[in-house]
């Protein structure tokens, strides 16, 4: 195996992705803990892969170790991360089973630990384009070529979870011009660009949040998009060849000299590389 370039992250359903006879598993010790890694070979690229939530989805997106499983994948040589996500829409124009190429966020997480420099070093992230807009164009050209049908953009409204929205909640995530809704973009995201590590996300849509209020729906009826997570999970597991199919059609098209992001000085992100690593669960303070 070469330095893999391209990380993968899977979200809810995706816990697999290399063929186990050619690909190697690792833990890797970071600063923050262990990260369990998968290295191999997919699209004809060598890749790094993790599943965001556990491989048995044990892990609850607010106690997700984001820092460790960027630092890991950083560490590992990564540049490009292509990321894959379960999510809500928000709007009629994002109905259950649109997959969105995602180009914006909104960040109403609290309390995650969301920079590698809250101590010895203050770097302010830029942060207008938080998904590299170069990968976002790779990608959606690559998408096109391949005619998957897919949304162009999206704006994710970021929350804490593991519990959903209620419907004023959802409402108001809406008219605040979010798409589509999502517990784990943040910090994952720009704990990536801050360590030049640019990050395209696929995000399908497979609920419409909170559902339409039970007093709009005629007597006798539901609403069969209403989120709940047997329903997440029923949807992503139909949907798994379609969302690999795209991430395969991703990685394909990314160059092999993509350089990552360049919002940090190096010595800066070769300084957090350079942390000692700890083999416990538990952060440094």
């Amino acid at each position: 195996m070469g330095t893999p370039r391209i990380g993968v992250i899977g979200g809810s359903g995706l816990y697999r992705l290399l063929d186990p006879a050619t690909s190697s598993s690792r833990r890797i010790d970071t600063p923050y803990g262990p990260a369990a890694v998968t290295v191999g070979e997919f699209a004809g690229r060598d890749v790094a892969f993790l599943t965001r939530h556990g491989m048995d989805h044990s892990v609850a997106p607010h106690l997700i170790p984001y820092r460790a499983n960027i630092w890991a994948l950083g560490s590992l040589g990564v540049t490009a991360l292509v990321s894959s996500s379960a999510v809500g829409g928000l709007t009629a124009a994002y109905p259950p089973g649109s997959l969105v190429l995602t180009d914006q966020f909104i960040d109403r997480t609290h309390g995650r630990a969301d920079t590698f420099f809250d101590r010895g070093s203050v770097q302010h992230l830029a942060a207008a384009d938080p998904f590299d807009p170069s990968l976002h164009r790779i990608a959606r050209t690559a998408l096109e070529a391949a005619e998957i049908p897919f949304r162009p953009s999206g704006t994710a409204v970021v929350i804490q979870g593991p519990r959903f929205s209620t419907r004023a909640e959802s409402r108001m995530h809406a008219a605040s011009g979010g798409h589509i809704i999502n517990m784990t973009m943040c910090p994952e995201v720009p704990l990536a660009a801050e360590l030049g590590i640019g990050t395209v996300n696929l995000a399908f849509v497979t609920d419409a949040d909170a559902g339409v209020d039970p007093a709009e729906l005629p007597d006798g009826t539901s609403d069969d998009d209403a989120v709940n997570h047997g329903l997440v999970l029923e949807r992503l597991a139909a949907a798994q060849p379609r969302i690999i199919a795209a991430i395969e059609t991703v990685i394909r098209a990314i160059p092999t000299d993509y350089p990552g992001l360049r919002l940090i000085p190096a010595d800066e992100v070769a300084a957090v590389l350079a942390r000692p690593t700890v083999g416990s669960a538990s952060e440094i303070p």
